[in-house]
């Protein structure tokens, strides 16, 4: 049976897709990050277009800045965003 995970979009990106946030549902026993992203890309071609288009993406699971092999679980949420800049 599969679980859901919260998907966010910030930034640019959040832009470029026209939506924050979308529910995907993941096998209970979870998955790395770039699987989910993969998973993501492979359902919807504008998402996959936009983040393609940011070679130095960044992640968050929970609201802590993580990797593309961090293991995400159903409940979980993940964030994908832009490098930030500052000034």
């Amino acid at each position: 049976m599969a679980e859901q995970v919260t998907v966010l979009f910030f930034a640019a990106l959040r832009e470029q897709i026209g939506q924050e946030s979308l529910s995907v549902s993941i096998a209970p026993g979870g998955l790395s990050v770039r699987a989910l992203r993969a998973q993501i890309e492979g359902a919807n071609p504008a998402i996959a277009q936009a983040l393609a288009e940011q070679p130095r993406l960044r992640v968050a699971v929970n609201q802590t800045l993580s990797t593309f092999e961090h293991m995400v679980k159903p409940g979980d949420e993940v964030a994908f965003f832009p490098p930030m800049t500052g000034g």
